[in-house]
């Protein structure tokens, strides 16, 4: 058994942080069942030249450089789902989804138009890009225009994929909002929803905001707190009886410290649910040979840590102070992205 394959044991689904065509199929190998998509991945790729045929097919249609950004997108998020429809197909709709994220610069700063308009455009935008695809989710920052629109987008029957999400405020406004959308339809046969609880990005906070943590509570901050936030999550949706798992991603789950074991939040996190590992962190785990993992998602550390870190972290500036750091990195990439089409139509020399 590999070390991959011994984590798919303790009951965890692994899904992979990328969509890129030559990954996706090695780590089908490796036990994957499913992949989630950015801005950024869809960037690397373009770089590689690997796509430049298709992007040239696009311009040549006289696309402009945004509606080539969203073609490429689907086109590389359509060859993932063909890759784990099987999984799809064989867990009934519970596994086997690759996420899709709606446009990034609506929650740029620049932009002008109120939460309300907002949600309007997550809510035609996910309409758009969920039309006619059974094991696609489609990713919906919870920012507030993004809560705004879980509803609406819920009841519509489009599959959801909650993410940015660092505290359970947020955890708890996205869930309820999806949950009064599934109410309202007709059947709650194919309803599936996931939460993207961002981890590493919490640890790197508390190190740089919260150093007065002694050495047993630093590190151990953005675990501790998706923990909980799964209890809560199968305390609420175990009463409801529902067909398919409403379930937590486990996400940003690659150690941002080079001095810490790649598999730290892997490890720690393993035996339940849904984790997006980057692929380094899964390779690097594959190279951990003889490496075992046991369930360890549901055991919390010692009451001291836990008084210790509801002491001295104040998670709603945490969430502040994340979500706005989390909006440019969220945003940013698109525009980059935007850019480098412009750039590769010179390079390709389509008018």
């Amino acid at each position: 058994m590999t070390p991959l394959e011994s984590l798919i044991a303790t009951g965890t689904k692994l899904w992979l942080d990328s969509i890129d065509p030559d990954l996706v199929a090695a780590n089908r190998k490796f036990g994957a069942t499913g992949a989630t998509s950015n801005p950024i991945i869809v960037s690397d790729l373009i770089k590689t030249g690997r796509f430049d045929k298709q992007l040239l097919d696009l311009m040549s249609r006289g696309l402009d450089d945004d509606a080539v950004a969203w073609e490429v997108t689907d086109l590389l998020v359509r060859q993932a789902q063909d890759v784990f429809k099987p999984v799809h197909e064989s867990t009934r709709g519970d596994d086997g989804y690759v996420s899709f994220e709606l446009d990034p610069l609506l929650e740029d700063a620049t932009c002008k138009l109120s939460v309300a308009d907002k949600a309007k455009q997550y809510v035609e935008l996910g309409k758009k890009w969920a039309e006619g695809h059974t094991n696609r989710m489609i990713k919906v920052p919870a920012t507030p225009a993004g809560l705004a629109a879980l509803e609406q987008l819920s009841a519509s029957g489009i599959t959801l994929n909650v993410t940015l999400i660092f505290s359970a405020r947020q955890y708890r406004a996205a869930r309820e909002a999806v949950w009064r959308g599934a109410a309202r339809r007709k059947s709650l046969e194919g309803f599936k929803s996931v939460y993207s609880i961002f981890v590493s990005r919490i640890d790197v906070y508390t190190k740089q905001h919260v150093p007065q943590l002694s050495a047993a509570s630093q590190g151990q901050v953005g675990i501790v707190n998706v923990q909980r936030l799964w209890f809560d999550n199968q305390e609420f949706w175990k009463a409801k009886n529902l067909p398919l798992h409403q379930e937590i991603v486990f996400a940003s789950t690659g150690t941002k410290d080079p001095n810490e074991p790649a598999d730290k939040y892997v490890s720690a996190l393993a035996g339940s649910d849904i984790q997006t590992n980057p692929p380094a962190t899964n390779a690097a785990i594959q190279a951990m040979t003889g490496t075992t993992y046991t369930r360890r998602v549901d055991k919390l550390p010692p009451a001291e840590v836990l008084a210790e870190i509801d002491r001295e972290v104040d998670f709603r500036k945490l969430e502040e102070v994340l979500m706005e750091e989390g909006l440019k990195k969220f945003a940013d990439p698109q525009k980059t992205l935007l850019k480098l089409i412009g750039e590769q139509r010179k390079k390709l020399q389509v008018a």
